[in-house]
């Protein structure tokens, strides 16, 4: 006989996810669609999938960034408009609540400026290091290498990295600072808030999206929104809240 044992198969009502895991899993080059009844009803060809699995990962890409799945590169300007501003209105939003932690600190930097010209630093690399933390996530999340059960774990990795960078980058930045200034209480300042600010952001880049899976949403959706809002405020808290309390050494 020519037949052979059916290693796998889905039902109609199976999710893209579990094709592919199926598919991967067992290096099949098709896959058999069946009914309740076991009746062969077609076939999911590995080609199709990949093709839809990139189409849904550069979907991922746009709504990353508050841009919606529904727009392509030559849609309508004001179809594109009403699709990103609301998004962008969010982002002014959490950008002033950011804006406001800095308004608390206002008096420390009135008084040292040099801390309104080193804040860009922290608030950049901390940004930085929570998109990198976020992009490994949401990849572990979307390959179901990892599930939001295991955030503790996925959350301690991020913040050892985060800790890890975070002294690297404070070193270097540290001695960037010292031949700028010669000041050893900012480079202190600095190298403190650093540390601080990428551990913060490598918790929220773990954290964010598996919170957002876990609640059933999409976290390709407003990580990105999120994050920055995290990252932002951490960076610029830990950077003027330690500067204000070691001021004396500035």
């Amino acid at each position: 006989s020519l037949a052979q044992p059916v290693r796998a198969f889905v039902t109609p009502l199976s999710s893209q996810d579990e094709v592919a895991e199926l598919l991967e899993r067992d290096r099949l080059a098709d896959l058999p669609v069946v009914d309740i009844n076991g009746v062969l009803v077609g076939v999911i060809l590995h080609s199709a999938l990949v093709d839809a699995i990139q189409s849904d990962a550069t979907a991922d890409i746009q709504t990353m960034v508050g841009a919606s799945k529904d727009e392509r590169a030559l849609s309508k300007p004001f179809f594109a408009v009403r699709k990103r501003l609301p998004w962008l209105q969010i982002n002014l939003l959490t950008a002033f609540m950011a804006a406001a932690v800095v308004g608390l600190f206002e008096g420390t930097i009135a008084k040292f400026t040099a801390l309104a010209v080193l804040l860009p630093v922290v608030a950049g690399q901390s940004g930085n290091a929570g998109a990198q933390a976020l992009a490994v996530t949401m990849r572990g999340l979307a390959l179901r290498e990892v599930s939001p059960r295991q955030w503790l774990t996925v959350t301690l990795k991020e913040v050892n990295v985060g800790l890890m960078n975070g002294i690297a980058v404070a070193v270097t930045c540290g001695i960037g600072v010292f031949v700028w200034s010669g000041s050893p209480g900012l480079v202190l300042v600095i190298a403190l808030s650093m540390v601080l600010a990428m551990v913060a952001a490598g918790f929220a880049g773990a954290v964010v999206p598996m919170v957002l899976t876990k609640l059933g949403q999409d976290p390709a959706q407003s990580s990105s929104i999120v994050l920055t809002t995290v990252t932002d405020i951490a960076g610029f808290f830990s950077f003027l809240g330690i500067a204000t309390l070691l001021s004396n050494l500035l």
